[in-house]
């Protein structure tokens, strides 16, 4: 019997963070997910690639940063200040895995999607995370 890598078929998952929701407070939060686990990725799953799409642009009073991961901190996106690429400005951006083994991840546990703020408040901003895995 061959051997499956990751969960079998291809799988789209999305997390949203939206500031009038979600606030904009120092620290970790989980987003608000859609997909076949309702934003949930499992154990084993293999990130192949993916893209944040910018709604409403972010900003910031106090340069706060925001860093998107699943697996283990900035592997989605590397913590940048909001006023800054690629939150600043709406559309869609790529994130570190672009459909190739060594930018794929791979969970070792069940994940949801973060965004993780830091150094300052969010003050505005909206936006979502889409991430393609099998």
């Amino acid at each position: 019997m061959p051997v499956i890598e990751g969960t079998g078929t291809l799988k789209t998952a999305v997390g949203e963070y939206d500031f009038a929701v979600d606030g904009g407070a120092i620290g970790a939060i989980t987003m608000r997910g859609s997909g076949p686990l309702g934003g949930v990725i499992p154990n084993g799953a293999v990130i192949l690639g993916g893209y944040i799409e910018i709604d409403t642009n972010f900003t910031t009073g106090t340069a706060a940063t925001m860093a998107i991961s699943i697996e283990g901190a900035n592997d989605l996106q590397t913590a940048t200040v909001v006023s800054g690429a690629p939150y600043s400005t709406t559309g869609r951006k790529a994130i570190v895995p672009v459909f190739t083994a060594a930018t794929s991840i791979k969970t070792t546990a069940q994940r949801s999607l973060t965004a993780t703020i830091a150094t300052g408040t969010v003050t505005a901003g909206k936006g979502r995370v889409v991430v393609m895995y099998r």
